[in-house]
């Protein structure tokens, strides 16, 4: 009975916000979120990168390991994801990203807070910053089918992620001061983005159920049965095995939509509106049996 009140605990906060940003949405179809995707890219994740990586004792080698493990995860997701994408026909390319990349910022990062405390936290927030490279490489790369380094300059949580891996390093201890500041943003930031998760999903639609689908499935199912394998063949355990689990188990992220909208034609875009939909809502009902597995065995 223990275990059933602590999945409460961990889930409850999370889809409860969520629930209110879609409420909001509902309530105000005009409401925009790009103040708080802006503020969350340049401010909010870079003060969760470095406070979390800062201030949890988490050695240098743990995140070496993880960015190894999250390349290789969705590198062999690119290959399943491609093979897919050929038999069906589709855009190899535009249609990837939402395949490849979960949402380990938006549900990830508190999710694996509450299950795990502070170290799984630094953990996931380690996995987030690798998909956030991602994202302002290889998903625009895909999108737009052209490479640029002006959005990895741009990217403020790249820079947070060196800073935070030098303070890490070399174990230089953070001033209350500093420590306090990045706290206090990094926990108003989880509250915003989860809030702008359900303000998204009040707005997006589905426009191809079935194909949808096929790419949810994959998304949502086969994630979580490869992260299972990568812990098992890496011989993870406890927080470094759970966290892994949790975050390669998210639906398809929303930054792969904005990013998208921005490169590529809308009928792309409306397919990858689609497969974040429909991955995030059935996440609701993937995701408590994913994080009540990491509970009982990854602990």
């Amino acid at each position: 009975m223990e275990l059933y009140f602590k999945l409460i605990e961990v889930l409850f906060p999370v889809f409860f916000v969520i629930g209110i940003g879609y409420w909001y949405g509902k309530k105000d179809s005009k409401f925009d979120t790009k103040f708080i995707t802006t503020l969350s890219a340049n401010i909010g994740l870079p003060c969760i990168i470095f406070y979390s990586l800062t201030t949890s004792n988490v050695d240098f080698s743990v995140f070496l390991r993880f960015l190894y493990y999250i390349f290789l995860y969705v590198g062999l997701f690119a290959i399943l994801g491609i093979l897919v994408l050929k038999i069906l026909n589709k855009d190899i390319y535009r249609l990837l990203p939402p395949l490849i990349l979960p949402n380990t910022g938006n549900m990830g990062l508190p999710i694996c807070l509450f299950a795990y405390g502070k170290m799984g936290l630094a953990i996931a927030a380690a996995i987030t910053s690798v998909i956030v490279v991602l994202h302002f490489s290889l998903n625009i790369l895909l999108a737009s089918r052209k490479f640029s380094l002006r959005p990895l300059i741009n990217c403020v949580s790249i820079y947070a992620l060196i800073i935070s891996l030098f303070f890490v390093y070399f174990k230089i201890p953070i001033p209350n001061f500093i420590e306090n500041a990045t706290f206090l943003i990094s926990y108003s930031t989880l509250f915003l983005v989860l809030m702008s998760l359900g303000v998204a999903l009040s707005n997006l639609k589905i426009f191809s159920f079935k194909e949808s689908l096929i790419f949810t499935f994959i998304r949502i199912i086969i994630g979580p049965l490869i992260g299972f394998g990568f812990v098992k063949f890496f011989n993870l355990s406890g927080i470094e095995a759970g966290v892994m689990f949790i975050q390669t188990s998210m639906p398809s992220a929303v930054l792969t939509y904005l990013i998208g909208k921005m490169y590529s034609p809308k009928k792309i875009t409306d397919n990858i509106a689609s497969t974040v939909v429909l991955s995030t809502f059935l996440s609701f009902i993937t995701i408590p049996i994913v994080v009540f597995i990491s509970l009982k065995y990854f602990i």
